[in-house]
């Protein structure tokens, strides 16, 4: 149980970090470069990883690295990064939570985790919870920022799961690098090809891209690599719901914005779905590995 409790604790770093970034990239990062912002995220924290571990891919990994980069990594940080610019973050988040029952279907399509009765509820409570938080009232919809955020959120959702599927015998820190390298590298080609000359970065830029990078996306992939290892895809999905509580606690803390009696509800529920999706029946947790 003591183990299991790590995991899970060192699993929210992923979620608590990615729900700062739309108010970073929002309030800090430069709009109109979508593929340079990506690119700038993801390549130096691939490289700060394989720094950490030195470890290049070998065999199937070469071409493992670039699928799982191009799903997790490279069009996935493209994609976030244009609906965090088209999008108000109520609907981008609202969006992104739908990706626990995401999930745990291509969990059960791909490594025959059935989803479990409590997993389904603590999702359908924690969903219910961030419709609560966020879609308080009537705001404009992008439907190009509506389709890449669907986009990121099934992508991301089906190269989570090749991950755990493919991640035996690769420590965490390798298969979360090359990942980043991978897809970073596509981002540069693409962003010279498209974007043309990158943008010229005020010190404040450089400083909101590097807790992007450090905090966001290195150290947040490793954790949430490190969770898919030892935990189920559908706990897994339910703690990703503390991405948007997080952005809610955000405005509060840093923007001064104040709670409505029904955000606090909303809060309350995706708290009791994440709590409610810990609850493993015994006999599941006796099938999975020590």
């Amino acid at each position: 149980m003591e183990a299991r409790l790590r995991w899970v604790l060192i699993t929210a770093v992923a979620p608590i970090a990615w729900g700062t970034t739309y108010y970073v990239t929002q309030r800090w990062l430069p709009a109109g470069y979508p593929l340079y912002g990506a690119a700038i995220r993801a390549l130096p924290a691939g490289l700060l990883l394989l720094l950490v571990r030195r470890r290049m891919p070998t065999g199937v990994w070469w071409w493992r690295s670039l699928v799982l980069g191009t799903l997790n990594m490279g069009a996935f940080f493209a994609l976030v990064y244009l609906a965090a610019q088209t999008l108000p973050t109520s609907i981008a988040s609202t969006i992104m939570a739908t990706s626990p029952v995401v999930l745990m279907l291509f969990a059960w399509m791909a490594l025959a985790e059935r989803p479990q009765a409590l997993h389904l509820a603590g999702a359908a409570t924690g969903i219910a919870g961030v419709c609560l938080m966020l879609l308080t009232g009537p705001v404009s919809v992008n439907a190009h920022g509506v389709l890449a955020s669907v986009a990121a959120m099934v992508m991301s959702s089906f190269g989570y799961i090749l991950a755990k599927k493919w991640s035996a015998g690769v420590d965490v820190f390798s298969l979360t690098s090359w990942q980043l390298i991978a897809g970073g590298l596509m981002l540069v080609a693409a962003a010279v090809t498209i974007e043309g000359a990158p943008p010229r970065l005020t010190g404040t830029e450089l400083t909101a891209f590097a807790y992007v990078t450090i905090i966001a996306t290195a150290l947040a992939f490793a954790a949430w690599f490190t969770g898919l290892r030892h935990l189920d895809a559908g706990t897994v999905g339910l703690i990703g719901l503390l991405n948007p509580a997080t952005g809610v606690l955000l405005g509060v803390l840093i923007a001064g914005e104040i709670l409505s009696p029904r955000q606090i509800l909303g809060l309350l529920l995706v708290f009791g779905g994440i709590l409610l999706g810990q609850k493993t029946p015994s006999s599941v947790r006796r099938k999975q590995p020590a």
